[in-house]
This record gives structure tokens, C-alpha cells and sequence, in this order.
């Protein structure tokens, strides 16, 4: 019997997935790739689930740093938001082919599968990173291809004697190191979500303000509050402290791969506060010329990554690039929270741009008037040969 590894949440697409390849004459070895959205109870559960559908075997895997290592940081080093705006949340879809591709090498299976439908962006980012890591491994994707839906898979199920438990919500909520995201319902309809909807950003009402100081090394956070501590660490203790502030939700449109636009709620409370202090951090660090084409690698490396090309050449040259233009972007930043908001309200850098000695903004300078006005008369010598007039 070939082989298949099946990226296995427990859900019921995954379910009815299980089911189908092993009628379809394969090995059912079933993959759950933690992306930071299980507890060690939700991933008991999951591999249980596996095994009682008749899988023959099971693997959970962490990739929480590696997610971190490969994506995450370099996010925050280039402020890497989609379309000025979304964090990526779905970007560990890379992480998990890669890890799929590893079981299946390690099972020396004939193929792999997942429960992507043929309407969203995952099925783009999944089938491209497998196409393109190995392309001759077979790829079966039974949800998109029989284009079913979810009550037929429902009743596939039922036939064959196997109960599912079909809860009602209201919400998609979708949970990882990035933060969460949540769909239907009102989201979809352009409506504004009730409370029910947020997550990691519930409004602690005895919370009126706090300072948080964050230290960056070479672009990335290093310390939180003084104390060292590992990226993931900082970024999850972030999520805690500033969304009990309402800080970090948002509702985006923008452009998906398959050429429509969509509609999502997220929260990402420390994700978006560590954007936002490094930015700041760059302002103080960076060269105006610096700062300028960071921003357009910024912009390049997010679309390429939210549109299924993160193995595009380009992206690792981008990184590249980030890596050395943070070597300066080293300091300290502290951070003011209060309701529904961040503000930065200190900074702090060996290598900053301002020299006190040289030059204060509006105050004093080291140069002389006679050397001001040479400057402004050569600065603007163009358009005085000009002589625009209005």
C-alpha cells in the first residue's frame, strides 16, 4: 500500500481526509505541525482522534521557533506588513509543508495530503511550497478536489458509522504564534463583530496604564522589561500584557492571491507593538536612504510571502538585506500603553543618529549661519534657475 502524510488537525475536513485516502488504498500517517494554536490537552486529543480513525501512525510537531526563526523575525525586521496592514497570520503554512515533507521523507512515503479547499489563499502557499521542495512526491488534496461541501462530508461520515460532532459557532477562529484571526458571520458581512469575537484582546477594565520597555539586538527583541528572554517568549508575554489594553485588533480588506478581496478580524497585540517600537527604533538609527529602501523591501518581502512565493528567490535576497541593514538597530525602546493604544515615548541607542555635540533640532548646531545659507543657496539652486513663479 502507498503511503500518504496527512497535515491532521482533528477537525472534520482532516476527519473526512483520513477516511477517503484509506478507502483510496493508502497508509493513513497523520502529521499535526504545532504552529503556537494547541495545548499539550488539544494535541492529546488530536493524536487520539488519529489513531481511532485508523491511522497507523501519528506525529506532533513543534515548530513554534522555527516559525519565529524563519518568518517572524524577519517580519519585524522589515515591518512586513500585507498591504501596510496584516501581519501575515497564515505565513505558517510554509512551516507546516516543510515539516510534512520531512515525515515523508523520514516514512519514505509516495505522497501527502491536507484539507485545503479550492476557494482560499492556504491551498496556494500549501501546494506551492510542496511543487516546489518535491515536486515528485504526489500531492492529494480530496476536499478541493471533489469540491464538496461541509455537510457532505458530514453524511460521507455518518455513513460509514462515524459520529461527528458538529458544534455550532459562531466564529472561525484560527490561533497561532502570530495571533489570531476570526471570520463568518459579521466579518464576512462587512459588519461590525460583537465581543464575543476578540480573543487576545478583551478589555481588562482596571487597566488604565503601564510602561513596557523592550530591547532590540541587531532588529529583533531580546529583552522585555529588562529581563533576556527568547523571541517567542517576549512575543507571547506582549500578547498578555497589551491586549488586556484592547490594544492590537483590527479588521482588514485587502487582496487575496486568487484575485478577490476579503474580509478578516485579527489580533496580534505583541506582533503589532513589536513592528511599531522597531520602527521607531529605525528612525533613530537608520539614514534617511536606509529607512526609504527598507521600506520597499518591506513591502516586496510581505506580498511575496502572503501570496504563496516564499520560496521565491527574492525573498531569501530581501532577508539577506534585512540582516544587514538591522546590524544598527540595536537599543532600547519604551513603550507607554493605554486604552486601545501604544505609544512610544522613549528611545535609546549606541547608535544614534542624533549627536548632541553636532546638532540639536531647533536649538544649536556646530556649523555657522555662513555655512546654513551657502548650504540652502546651493540646496535650492535648481529651482531658482527656474524662476517658477505661481
Amino acid at each position: 500500500m502507498k503511503k500518504v502524510i496527512l497535515a491532521f488537525s482533528g477537525g472534520l475536513d482532516t476527519t473526512f481526509c483520513t477516511i477517503y485516502l484509506q478507502e483510496k488504498g493508502y497508509q493513513v500517517i497523520t502529521a499535526t505541525v504545532d504552529t503556537g494554536g494547541y495545548s499539550n490537552e488539544d494535541l492529546k486529543r488530536i493524536e487520539e482522534k488519529s489513531k481511532s480513525l485508523g491511522a497507523v501512525r501519528h506525529y506532533n510537531v513543534d515548530a513554534k521557533e522555527t516559525i519565529y526563526q524563519n518568518i517572524i523575525q524577519y517580519l519585524i525586521k522589515l515591518n512586513g506588513l500585507y498591504e501596510e496592514d496584516y501581519p501575515l497570520m497564515c505565513a505558517d503554512r510554509y512551516i507546516i509543508a516543510e515539516e510534512i515533507l520531512k515525515i515523508a521523507e523520514q516514512e519514505s512515503a509516495d505522497a501527502v495530503a491536507h484539507g485545503s479547499t479550492a476557494v482560499g489563499n492556504d491551498q496556494v502557499r500549501f501546494d506551492g511550497s510542496f511543487l516546489t521542495l518535491n515536486s515528485s512526491i504526489e500531492l492529494i488534496t480530496p476536499i478541493k478536489e471533489l469540491g464538496i461541501t461541509r455537510q457532505q462530508e458530514m453524511e460521507y461520515l455518518e455513513q460509514r458509522g462515524i459520529g461527528v460532532e458538529h458544534v455550532y459557532t459562531k466564529y472561525s477562529v484560527n490561533q497561532n504564534i502570530f495571533g489570531v484571526t476570526v471570520s463568518g458571520t459579521e466579518v464576512d458581512e462587512n459588519k461590525e463583530p460583537d465581543a464575543g469575537a476578540y480573543q487576545l484582546t478583551k478589555k481588562d477594565l482596571s487597566a488604565t496604564s503601564e510602561y513596557v520597555t523592550l530591547e532590540f539586538c541587531e532588529g529583533v527583541p531580546c529583552k522585555l522589561n529588562g529581563e533576556a528572554l527568547p523571541g517567542i517568549g517576549i512575543l507571547m508575554k506582549l500578547n498578555t500584557i497589551l491586549g488586556k489594553y484592547g490594544y492590537g485588533s483590527d479588521i482588514y480588506i485587502g487582496d487575496c492571491i486568487i484575485g478577490i478581496k476579503g474580509r478578516i478580524m485579527f489580533e496580534a497585540p505583541g506582533l503589532l507593538a513589536l513592528v511599531e517600537a522597531h520602527k521607531k527604533l529605525e528612525q533613530l538609527t537608520l539614514t534617511k536612504k536606509q529607512i526609504s529602501f527598507s521600506k520597499c523591501a518591506g513591502t516586496q518581502w510581505a506580498d511575496l510571502v502572503y501570496s504563496g512565493l516564499y520560496y521565491e528567490l527574492l525573498t531569501r535576497d530581501l532577508e539577506c538585506f534585512a540582516d544587514s541593514v538591522q546590524k544598527r538597530v540595536s537599543g532600547t525602546v519604551k513603550i507607554k500603553a493605554e486604552a486601545n493604544q501604544i505609544t512610544v515615548v522613549e528611545l535609546d541607542s549606541p547608535y544614534s543618529l542624533v549627536k548632541k555635540d553636532i546638532a540639536m533640532y531647533a536649538q544649536k548646531a556646530s556649523w555657522s549661519a555662513a555655512e546654513a545659507n551657502g548650504f540652502i543657496r546651493l540646496h535650492t539652486m535648481q529651482q531658482q534657475l527656474t524662476g517658477t513663479k505661481k
